[in-house]
Parts: C-alpha cells; sequence; structure tokens
C-alpha cells in the first residue's frame, strides 16, 4: 500500500507555516516526502541531512523532495546525497506545479528550479490546514539586511511582503477551520510593507486584523526586530486584549561592540528602552529573545553582557543559539571564539533564562490563567506559559486554569 505525503518541517515558524502550505496541496499524493530544511547554523543543516537520511530509510520507494533555506545555502552538498530526488528552490516552495514533477519520469528538479526563481508568498488560495491550535501566517518572506552573521538572506532573498486583503483572505480561511490562535510570521516580519505602496508600517496590518476579524480570539506575532516596532503597534499591543501579551525581539546580543560587528540596527539602550515602554503599557507582557553565545571576538565582559541583558530585560522564552560560521558571511572570517568557550557560554545563557522564567514563574502561581490546549495534556497562556490543562480538555478549547507549581518550565 502506497503511503501518503509526508512534509518534514525543520527549523522556524515560517517554515512552519510554509510546510502546512505544502502538506495541503500535496493532499491525493502518494509516495511524496519533502524535507523542508533549515540553514541558520551547522548545526540545523546536520539536521536537516539527518532528517534526508532518515526519511529515505523510512520510505526507500518514496520521491524525497528537500526545499527550504539548505536548499539553497548548501545546495551543491545536498544535491551530492545520493537519498534525495530533487531540490526546489526555496522561493518556489509554494508553487504546487513543481511538486508534480518526478525526476524518475524525466525532469531533473536540481536543474529545473534554480535559487534566482523568485515569487511573491503566494495566498492560501483554500489551502487551509485542518485540526490545528495555532495558524501560522507568513505575511512576509525574505530580508534585505546583512546582519554579518546570517546566511537567511542567501537562502530567501529580499524581503517580500502579502498585501493586506491577501492576508485577511488567508486569515479567514483559518478562521472559517476554527483556529483559536493566529500567529504572523515571517522572516523579518517588522519590514512587513517596506516593499508595498505607501510603505505601510505593521502597527497598520495588525489593525486591520483586529478590527475584520472581531471574532479572532487570539493574535500572536512572532519574532519581531526591536528597531522597527512602530507606535501604532505598540498601542495595540496596549489596547488590545486579543494581541498576546508575549514580545518576542530579534535581540542576538546585550553588548554594544558586539551587535556593531553583527551589523545589527540597535544598541543595547534602545532594546531596554523598548522593553520599559512595552512594560509599562502592558505590564503583564513576557519577553522574549534570539541571543547567539560565542560570536566572533566576544571575550569575558562581552558574555557578562549577554547574561546581563536576560536579567534587565526579564527574558522568560530565550532562543540561545552557539555561533557556528555559515558559508559566505563576513562573521565567518573575524576571529573565532574556541568552541569549548562558545559552548560553555550558551549553557551559561541558557541557564540565565532559566532562573528568570522559574522567578517570572513563581508570580503567575495561583493565578487564573486562559490556557488554549494542545494535543498534549498541555497548552499556553497568552504570554506563552506553558501550562498543564484538566484531562477531557478537547485541544484547541481556551479554558481557565489555575496552577498550583511549576516544574520545569511547566505550570500545573
Amino acid at each position: 500500500m502506497s503511503a501518503g505525503p509526508e512534509v518534514i518541517s525543520l527549523g522556524c515558524r515560517l517554515n512552519i507555516a510554509e510546510s502546512e502550505r505544502i502538506r495541503a496541496m500535496l493532499v491525493g499524493e502518494h509516495d511524496v516526502v519533502v524535507v523542508n530544511s533549515c540553514a541558520v547554523t551547522a548545526e540545523a543543516v546536520r539536521t536537516t541531512r539527518q532528517a534526508i537520511r532518515k526519511a529515505r530509510r523510512e520510505q526507500p520507494d518514496a520521491r524525497l523532495l528537500v526545499t527550504g533555506c539548505a536548499a539553497e545555502v548548501e545546495r551543491e552538498q545536498l544535491a551530492a546525497m545520493p537519498e534525495i530526488d530533487g531540490l526546489i528552490a526555496n522561493a518556489r516552495k509554494l508553487d504546487p506545479r513543481l511538486y508534480n514533477v518526478s525526476p524518475r519520469e524525466g525532469g531533473d528538479l536540481r536543474q529545473t528550479c534554480t535559487p534566482s526563481d523568485d515569487l511573491r508568498p503566494l495566498p492560501s488560495q483554500g489551502l487551509v490546514p485542518v485540526g490545528h491550535t495555532r495558524a501560522f501566517v507568513a505575511v512576509q518572506n525574505g530580508c534585505d539586511h546583512s546582519c554579518t552573521f546570517c546566511v537567511i538572506p542567501q537562502g530567501r532573498g529580499p524581503s517580500r511582503s502579502l498585501t493586506i486583503p491577501q492576508v485577511l483572505t488567508e486569515i479567514e480561511g483559518h478562521l472559517v477551520q476554527g483556529a483559536p490562535e493566529v500567529v504572523l510570521t515571517g522572516v523579518d516580519v517588522t519590514s512587513w510593507g517596506h516593499d508595498l505602496p505607501d510603505r505601510p508600517p505593521l502597527g497598520r496590518l495588525v489593525q486591520a486584523i483586529l478590527e475584520t476579524f472581531p471574532e479572532l480570539r487570539r493574535l500572536r506575532m512572532s519574532s519581531l526586530d526591536g528597531i522597527e516596532i512602530d507606535p501604532l503597534l505598540l498601542d495595540l499591543f496596549a489596547g488590545d486584549a486579543r494581541l498576546m501579551p508575549h514580545l518576542h525581539l530579534s535581540l542576538q546580543h546585550g553588548n554594544d561592540l558586539i551587535l556593531k560587528r553583527m551589523k545589527r540596527r540597535h544598541l543595547r539602550a534602545d532594546v531596554v528602552e523598548l522593553v520599559a515602554r512595552f512594560k509599562q503599557a502592558r505590564p503583564e507582557i513576557a519577553i522574549g529573545a534570539d541571543l547567539i553565545a560565542g560570536f566572533p571576538t566576544e571575550d569575558g565582559a562581552a558574555h557578562a553582557d549577554n547574561l546581563s541583558i536576560v536579567r534587565e530585560l526579564g527574558i522568560v522564552h530565550g532562543h540561545v543559539f552557539p555561533y557556528s560560521p555559515r558559508p559566505g558571511t563576513p562573521a565567518a572570517r573575524m576571529p573565532q571564539v574556541e568552541r569549548t568557550a562558545i559552548k560553555a557560554r550558551a549553557a551559561e545563557l541558557r541557564a540565565e533564562v532559566v532562573r528568570t522564567r522559574d522567578a517570572w514563574l513563581d508570580t503567575l502561581v495561583g493565578a487564573p490563567q486562559s490556557v488554549l490546549a494542545e494535543n498534549d495534556g498541555t497548552g499556553y497562556a497568552p504570554h506563552f506559559a506553558r501550562v498543564v490543562v484538566p484531562e477531557g480538555i478537547a485541544s484547541g478549547a481556551v479554558v481557565t486554569v489555575i496552577p498550583q507549581r511549576h516544574e520545569k518550565g511547566l505550570l500545573s
């Protein structure tokens, strides 16, 4: 009996959103496996290779296609893997025509889909996944910035935005399917609108969503670049409870010299001031951040600044990345930190986030939490604290839970 389509999603929330679209496009197909890859770190590429080999072992007769950032950044290396039947350019991963071409029947996707192919993000066209508690909506793709550590512009191309009507159409489809929460995602979400007429700010899109869909229960933002957060978006965080009190920042580091060498557009004081304004506007807001440990030239004092920014901002949702040099990036040519030191510093950063999160969770014990139930017996409060839900609660239901304790980051 032939197997149905399988989509293996690695990496960011944008990949998750795109994988759902790919899965919907492949309904009715058989013996097809798509690996939607990630290349943000060397470890992500290694994980991609492992996923490809495992998929081939488990489905030896399937047509195995690879897309995503690693399919661009590591194109030649992946193309040499015997397990793969074809590579689909990242910019064309949402073109359904490409998934109907079988290399075993005379068309080699490695050659017909090139990185220069560049399509705007496509609206969902009614291809909406069913049975998920959170709907990831990719409002933007690509990046126009040139952070010295990052290969994502190589894998995703320049920034391209969906229009407001396109976004509203996609969200409407998710709401028809019963999604209780929508998450806006992209490579550089705060650059949404920069390529559209009149260059609308992100706040205008969020305002249109909230005004158009009064029935939308929860709207969540994925990672934001603090330097581009507009005043309207801040006002919406302060004034509309449906916009979840969860601000995840593309911070990367707490030391000014390292931030400059990363070619980030903010300094430490900029982020401290931004978070203070958000906390004043929405006191219950939870702060998350991406942090890189062991960036080239980072010394002990710079690492100490990285640790202290966790405490100063109250970062309770931390994504810590040990630095790894990526091909063709300026940072790869800078003086490197020794690998064992990078690993140790990453562990210290993670431990600091855990301490900060545990102190925050202490304040939530005994306080009622509105929790969106997942299918694993837990769910997420508005500020993204993870909470155990009572038995028998269906996935997608929103219930009130009064936690009595917390352990290993989980309220119960």
